[in-house]
């Protein structure tokens, strides 16, 4: 079992729906992004999806790009983001981390090595955007046979034909894409994501939890309330880059996690 089985086992126990929060790696500097990893458990994240910079990320929108070129012109690797996650573990054992990015970096770095890496750092699970289930081999699998969670996206465009491939060696969670399109672009609606949610969740026994689009405390609440939890990434980000105090960044995450433990 791993630290995310661990949380989904525990929340699902205490009739709670979970709040993942993602922040990028490193931005704006590493010792300010420490910071604000640090006290997301105490605000009441579940689960923290620590963004890999990369130069070229297709899935986001510009808030998480210049998050992640902040990073990475602040000197911001793998091995830094790594070494995050092990600043991290000092303190904490429990929250998992699940690293969220592209596959570029981790080839590069070279899979076997990457793998033993991130697991001695504390890392809990991937979410690798770029590799499709046909590409399995690669990382997915080489993965959970090194104890990782391997989290596959599903979206508004995985139809009933497509969904069974997605799952097939999906573990940890389910994260289903609430709207067409990049990160921080729209807002998602319950009305629509409650269908789907049910519709992935007959197929699978594994949470569901719904990102893109989730800016308010009101929009956490709702959305959590017809899923198994909500992500909430770049309206984190942006506050962030408007140069608020970790304190604040941190309030609002707390906001927005006690709309989701509402639901």
């Amino acid at each position: 079992m791993t630290r995310i089985d661990a949380k989904f086992a525990e929340l699902r126990k205490a009739g709670k729906k979970a709040f993942v929060s993602y922040v990028m790696a490193g931005d704006p500097d590493f010792d300010t992004s420490l910071e604000l990893v640090k006290g997301l458990p105490g605000a009441g994240v579940d689960i923290i999806e620590l963004g890999l910079p990369f130069t070229d990320p297709m899935a986001d929108g510009s808030t998480i790009q210049l998050a992640g070129q902040r990073a990475l012109e602040g000197g911001m690797t793998l091995d830094r983001t790594l070494e995050l996650a092990r600043k991290f573990r000092e303190g904490d054992d429990t929250t998992p981390i699940v690293m969220m990015g592209y596959y570029n970096p981790i080839y590069s770095c070279g899979v076997d090595t990457f793998l033993a890496q991130a697991k001695e750092a504390g890392i809990d699970g991937l979410i690798i955007v770029d590799l499709p289930p046909e590409e399995d081999d690669e990382l997915c699998i080489p993965a959970q046979a090194a104890g990782l969670n391997f989290i596959r996206l599903a979206t508004p465009t995985t139809d009933d034909k497509r969904l069974p491939k997605v799952l097939q060696n999906t573990s940890g969670f389910v994260y289903y894409v609430s709207i067409t399109g990049i990160t921080g672009a729209a807002e998602a609606q319950a009305t629509d994501v409650g269908p789907e949610v049910a519709r992935i969740k007959s197929q699978t026994e594994l949470p569901v939890i719904v990102g893109f689009g989730i800016k308010t405390p009101e929009a956490s609440e709702a959305i959590a309330s017809v899923a198994d939890g909500c992500v909430v990434g770049s309206a984190i980000v942006a506050d962030l880059a408007e140069g608020k105090p970790v304190s604040d960044v941190l309030a609002f995450v707390k906001s927005l996690a006690d709309g989701a433990h509402r639901a």
